[in-house]
């Protein structure tokens, strides 16, 4: 999956300008960064764009102006500058992140998009610590575990198109939002397309494309 979370949350989140960046097959992190330091997207340095690369990723899941400082060597001050101006610049995310969390302080847990639960027995904690982690995992858990129930929903339906339709092919494995598959090499045009077809229609997004991009190697490595 190309990106996936990050469509999750722009779905979810039905902030406009996230999802025109997907319609119109945009790169997200030049987009946020050219939105983030107020530029042309054509004008987005490697570095800025490195730097909206970790924020992309980062807000999502709940990343502390002190952490995104750590990841990108800078001061405290200038993360928490980027946080506030991606928050500005995605006010949909943010809307939603907050309800991810009150939602799993009202229900005493947080949910998929297919209603899969966990339970946070620490989101009202008097402990601090205890209660950001929970919080962490109530805007975390939503977005990952939605792109969690998107593969195992496609590994059930190719498995059963593998089996049904007598290929060779085998599936070896998932990594996160990545299937390995190994096959003879006359099987390939035929099992990519059915592979493409299942993991795009596994979990279709609102008005967000899923995107699966496919490599061919003599190995893993190659693959990529």
């Amino acid at each position: 999956y190309e990106q996936i979370e990050l469509r999750i949350l722009a779905s979810r989140s039905g902030d406009e300008a996230m999802k025109e960046t997907f319609r119109e097959d945009g790169d997200i992190h030049t987009d946020a960064a050219a939105r983030v330091y107020g530029i042309d997207p054509e004008d987005v340095t490697a570095d800025q764009r490195r730097k909206a690369k970790e924020v992309n990723y980062g807000i999502p899941y709940g990343i502390s102006p002190w952490g995104l400082a750590q990841r990108l060597r800078m001061p405290v001050d200038e993360a928490q500058t980027l946080i506030k101006q991606y928050q500005k610049s995605y006010s949909g995310v943010s809307r939603l992140l907050n309800d991810l969390v009150e939602e799993a302080r009202d229900h005493g847990y947080a949910r998929t998009l297919l209603g899969r639960r966990r339970y946070l027995p620490n989101i009202d904690s008097s402990n601090g610590n205890e209660r950001s982690a929970a919080e962490r995992v109530a805007v975390n858990m939503p977005i990952q575990g939605t792109q969690a129930d998107m593969i195992k929903i496609a590994m059930n339906r190719v498995h059963e198109r593998l089996s049904e339709e007598d290929w060779d092919a085998e599936m070896l494995l998932q990594v996160h939002d990545e299937l390995v598959f190994e096959l003879p090499p006359d099987e390939v045009e035929e099992v990519q397309t059915m592979v493409e077809t299942e993991m795009r229609d596994a979990l279709p997004l609102d008005d967000v494309p899923v995107v699966v991009d496919i490599g061919v190697g003599d190995h893993w490595l190659d693959a990529h």
